[in-house]
């Protein structure tokens, strides 16, 4: 049975980070920071109006993200084939809420709702990096271990 979706799905993930919403903020927009818990590479920081690349050089993949708006400390929006989108909420001095939503998948139903699952699962997970990395100062490498056996032989 084929079912017809109503809407298009979105992708949202949300974490608590115990630190002010200025350094998480900053977490994002700095790629000296971002490198610790996300992409390799970047070639440069998130500004509006801006293009920069991200590279996963583990996995030889790379993005083109368009910048389309930065409010300090309070949103960040791009795209790169899909709409992300950052809301920072602080919710007590040493306490940001980071919202994570990831809109504008294409494809057929299956497709689409392939893309929200996966792209839930991704944020999640580079979420949980960044609590690691900023709350107790420790590197995971979730994102490069999530798929091992894709990385580039040597």
């Amino acid at each position: 049975m084929k079912l017809t979706l109503s809407h298009q799905p979105a992708a949202r993930a949300e974490m608590l980070i115990r630190k002010p919403v200025k350094e998480v903020f900053e977490a994002f927009i700095d790629p000296a920071v971002t490198t610790k818990f996300w992409f390799t590479k970047s070639s440069g920081s998130l500004k509006t109006g801006e293009r920069v690349r991200w590279d996963w050089e583990m996995y030889g993949v790379s993005a083109n993200v368009e910048v389309k708006e930065v409010e300090e400390n309070k949103r960040i929006l791009i795209e790169f084939g899909t709409t992300v989108e950052w809301i920072f909420t602080s919710r007590a001095e040493n306490e940001t809420l980071v919202t994570i939503t990831n809109t504008g998948f294409k494809g057929d139903g299956d497709d689409i709702v392939k893309q929200a699952i996966v792209s839930t699962e991704g944020f999640t997970i580079v979420l949980c990096g960044l609590k690691a990395l900023l709350e107790h100062n420790i590197v995971l490498n979730l994102v490069s271990d999530k798929a091992p056996h894709a990385h580039l032989k040597r």
